[in-house]
């Protein structure tokens, strides 16, 4: 573990002990994207924004606690986009357009749910993203974010990004409880990404300090990661020239 991996799991550490002992989240949070409470209420408050009411398609991470904005999402009508579970796929995306689902729309926006009812789809497949939903453990007011060390997330926008589906136009929101959001500095890597936007029950944060990567960072990946996700290793297979750092 890098110093850098070493200072983000610090960060992860004391925001989820402090969630847990304050209450506000449920008591397996710990090593997960925390569901809290009055997540409805973020939902709602994301559903106020005219970022959100002129989006048309958003793409949300699957974690339970983002459960409510995905349902609204079904429910106003946007095409709705979930990674399929650690991208295990080279159609790495489902697709749920609520026009066309066979499940009630609370239904078909949990995880088990979209395996059931959704079309799988590959990056070439999907339009433009207006709105970028992504889970956090914790956030900042500069738009920094840390997730819970996976690394999905970050693949998933840079895949997005290289396809051109991710652009300046799109705008990343984190819905989190006002507990994730700290004001300590949060360590970033070449290959994280900054949010737009952290919603939270209470407030709404605009954050202008606008950080993406280019696209996909080859060179913090490990051929084992790569190898896992189809999809990046048919890339690979396609950029032969580039090494890898393991």
């Amino acid at each position: 573990m890098t110093d850098l991996d070493q200072a983000k799991a610090a960060v992860r550490d004391r925001v989820w002990r402090h969630l847990l002992a304050q209450g506000v989240v449920p008591d397996d949070s710990y090593g997960t994207i925390p569901g809290f409470h009055c997540a409805e209420a973020t939902a709602e408050r994301l559903a106020e924004l005219e970022v959100w009411k002129d989006a048309r398609t958003i793409k949300a991470n699957p974690d339970w606690a983002q459960l409510p904005v995905r349902t609204r999402a079904l429910q106003d009508g946007k095409l709705l986009y979930m990674a399929v579970p650690r991208m295990a796929s080279l159609k790495p995306f489902y697709l749920l357009d609520p026009a066309a689902l066979s499940l009630p729309l609370e239904e078909a926006a949990e995880k088990k749910g979209a395996e059931m009812t959704a079309q799988r789809i590959g990056v070439d497949e999907m339009r433009p993203i207006d709105v970028v939903v992504c889970g956090s453990v914790a956030v900042n007011r500069t738009g920094a974010r840390i997730g819970k060390g996976a690394g999905y997330s970050d693949l998933e926008v840079a895949l997005l990004i290289e396809a051109g589906l991710v652009s300046e136009a799109t705008t990343i929101v984190a819905p989190v409880h006002q507990l994730q959001v700290i004001d300590e500095e949060i360590p970033e890597a070449e290959h994280d990404f900054r949010v737009d936007l952290i919603v939270t029950p209470d407030e709404v944060i605009p954050c202008e300090e606008r950080r993406r990567p280019r696209g996909i960072v080859w060179e913090s990946l490990t051929k084992k990661k790569v190898t896992e996700i189809p999809v990046l290793e048919k890339m690979f297979d396609a950029r032969s020239s580039t090494p890898f750092f393991d």
